[in-house]
This record gives C-alpha cells, structure tokens and sequence, in this order.
C-alpha cells in the first residue's frame, strides 16, 4: 500500500465579503506581480481563521500550511470545532474549490458527500441521479446498472426512485445521496457532518458501510464529523485542526485525547472559596474542583461511557472536623437535577488531618449521560452538620457521545442517560 493522498504546504486564503478572492485591481495586481514572476502580494497578508477575535485584516485564511498523508484502505478522522477549517480541506480534496498555495496529489477516483444534495440535479429523478452521479464517476452505463438495486435498497427510496429528488425530504435526499457515494466503486470516498441529517439508525447503516469500504474493498475514506464517538469506532488514524492548521495528528484516541484538552474552557475553574452565596457554618468549604479523565488529564469534555474522574480540593476552616460528608450532583441547562452522590451514601469516610486543604477523587466509570451539557453543585456536611452549600455551579461537563456499551457502535441516546444491562435467555 502507498500514499493514496498526499498534501503539501496547502494554505486557502478568502477576502471576507467577496464572493471571488478580490476586486478586480487585486486581480491585476495579482497578474502584474505574475508577469514579472513575484510573489503574489496578498500572500503576504490575511489572519488566522479564528472566530473567537476580531480582525482587522479583510483577507483570512481558512487553512495555513497543511500537510498529511493518506494510506490507501485508511479511514482518516478529521476533527475541530466549527470554522476549524474542515469542509474547506474537504472541498479542495473534491476539487470543488482550488488552493490558494501548495499541493495536492490524489490516485484514483472521489467521491463526496460534502452537503445534502451535493452532485445531484433537482429537476431529476432518483434513478437519473444515480447515473448522472456514476458518469460523473467516469463509470459506465453497465457498471451504474450493475449497483442500481444495491444503491436503492440502501437509501429506502424504492416508491420515489422516480420523482425529482428536489421533491425528496432532506433525510431521503442525505440516504439516496450517501448510497449513490458508497456504492458506485470510488477509491477515495469523502463524507462531511451531513450524515447528522439522518436519524440514528441510518447513521449505524452508514458506519457500517464505510467500514465495510474500507475493510473489505480497501477503499480509503475521510471522515468528518463532531461525533467523537462514531470517529473512535469507525477511523483508524485521526487529524485534529483549529484555527485552519493542524493541531494534533495521530491515533484516534490520542486525537480526540489532544482536541478535547486543546477546546476546553478551564477559565470556568475559579477560586470556589470566593463565591458568596452560601449556606452552612463553613468549618470546612470547596475550594477548587476540576475534572480529569482517563489519562489524569484535565478536562471538561468527556465521551459517554468513559471514565471521568471529580477532583475535589477542600479547605478546613476547623481542625476540630473529624469527618466530612462530600456530595455533589449533575443539573442539565434547566437546572433540573439528574443524578446525585454523596460519599456516606457508599460508606466512604472523608477524615481530615492536620492540614489546611484536602483533596478528594470520585471516579465516575462508564459515565452514563447522552450528549449534552451538565453543571455540577456541590453540598458538605462537617459532623452532620451542613457546612457548606454553595448556590452557584462548581463546574461544568460537556459530554459527547461514546461507545458506552464498548461493542464499537455509537449508541445515539435521547434520554438524559443510557442504562446497562446483563442478558440471558431463560432455560
């Protein structure tokens, strides 16, 4: 097997509020400084992609200095927030939009699945679509027929195969539109986010045909996609970007390990001993709290089903404690209570000594709740008696969905949490 993608110093660069890269006199300025073999002069100019600042600059770059290879039969994971620079590299591996610099070196065929509907005609037919779509493939008539019942099957569209696709709902548009990608024999097969598009079990259907292409055929697939979990279960080598740079390349794990740490908001982990509204004769009070995940790193995002650890840091206002009882409970954003624990419930003794702060874990194992954000309250008795109850939110979690069943498929889950369960047939 050799590189079947190979990208060298690419870099993209947009002017904000134009539609092309510029007015025309940048265009001459751009063919004058070309004539005389310059250097293009707006190279030299435009920002980073970073949404979170203002700029003052009217050019931006959407990518900057990208570089990776691509192994044929390898399932690549591309991974970042939004605006991190993604759906542009997707584009430019289509060939759907050029580069501003660098290279691009692709063996074999592509096919895309970049938005809902991309490649696909709205004044035909399912069925047209499906060989405007393996034409465009370079495939012929007889290679097209030869997967048309295969292609149809898939999507669920057989009653509409023959009513314009622009007739189609988006769910049947993302199916018919994914099973036209997947089954027309590409080497390179390319899906962005829009598999979210569907519903939970077409999104199972469609990881199990990318492994499928991958494993079976040897094709090579790049994947998209802010499910951390369908990443993990279905790609084999994975690229974090932000900004428009690459962040962090290698195994999945360590990956979505960097992205998670790179994206958090540690600046929510403030001095809790400052907060004032409080209740309790506050002997012993919380003083700071911090998740930390599987690898002791600090976090505030996890995956449903792995496991976090609460990292609670105490001060003892009274050395007179014997015992501390340490609670703390999971609210959703309508401050509902989801779930709650406190250390006398599984007879775990919390004595203080002699010093001033004290520190407490509680490791969570297979956390259970669906995707989403959680804040977390905290509540202390000294003695039995209440000594601190702080009003305000000590943390925050944002979990994304994981393989919590560890059977390598994401389970999408519209209660607050997913429950385990042991299975046997009766005698």
């Amino acid at each position: 097997m050799g590189a079947i993608i190979k990208v060298e110093d690419l870099s993209k660069q947009y002017r904000l509020g134009q539609v092309s890269t510029g007015t025309i006199s940048h265009d001459i300025n751009r063919w004058w400084h070309k004539v005389r073999s310059k250097e293009d002069p707006y190279l030299k100019i435009g920002e980073t992609n970073d949404r979170t600042s203002t700029g003052n600059s009217e050019y931006v770059w959407a990518l900057k200095d990208i570089n990776f290879e691509v192994q044929q039969g390898e399932v690549l994971g591309i991974i970042g927030r939004n605006g991190a620079g993604k759906s542009t590299l997707l584009k430019i591996l289509s060939r759907t939009t050029a580069p501003t610099t660098g290279s691009i070196k692709i063996k074999g065929r592509v096919a895309s699945l970049l938005e809902v509907g991309t490649g696909f005609h709205p004044e035909l037919s399912g069925r047209e679509n499906i060989f405007l779509n393996g034409a465009i493939l370079g495939m012929t008539k007889k290679e097209i027929a030869r997967n048309f019942d295969e292609i149809v099957a898939f999507a669920g569209v057989e009653r509409y195969i023959d009513t314009p696709v622009k007739r189609y709902s988006s769910g049947m548009y993302v199916r018919l539109a994914f099973a036209v990608a997947a089954h027309l024999e590409p080497d390179i097969l390319i899906v962005d986010e829009v598999l979210a598009v569907g519903d939970a079990e077409f999104q199972k259907k469609c990881i199990g045909k990318m492994k499928d292409v991958s494993d079976k055929d040897g094709r090579t697939v790049l994947f998209v996609s802010h499910n951390m979990g369908a990443v993990k279960s279905l790609c084999t080598r994975a690229v974090s970007l932000k900004h428009g740079s690459i962040d962090f390349a290698g195994t999945v794990a360590d990956t979505i390990s960097a992205y998670m740490q790179s994206n958090n908001d540690l600046s929510l982990h403030t001095n809790l001993e400052e907060l004032t509204d409080r209740a309790g004769n506050q002997k012993v009070v919380f003083s700071t709290l911090h998740l930390e995940n599987e690898n002791n790193q600090q976090v505030d995002k996890i995956l449903t089903g792995s496991n976090v650890k609460l990292v609670f840091r105490l001060k003892v206002n009274d050395p007179s404690v014997r015992q501390i009882d340490l609670g703390f409970s999971f609210h959703n954003v309508y401050d509902d209570i989801q779930s709650y624990l406190y250390s006398s419930f599984q007879k775990f003794e919390i004595i203080p000594d002699r010093s001033h702060y004290i520190t407490v874990h509680c490791t969570l194992e297979n956390f259970p709740f669906s995707e989403g954000r959680l804040f977390i309250k905290g509540r202390m008795l000294a003695d039995g008696y209440e000594c601190d109850w702080p009003k305000d939110v000590l943390g925050i979690i944002d979990v994304e969905y994981g393989d919590f069943y560890k059977t390598g498929t994401v389970i999408s889950n519209i209660a607050p949490f997913l429950i385990n369960g042991k299975w046997a047939l009766a005698n």
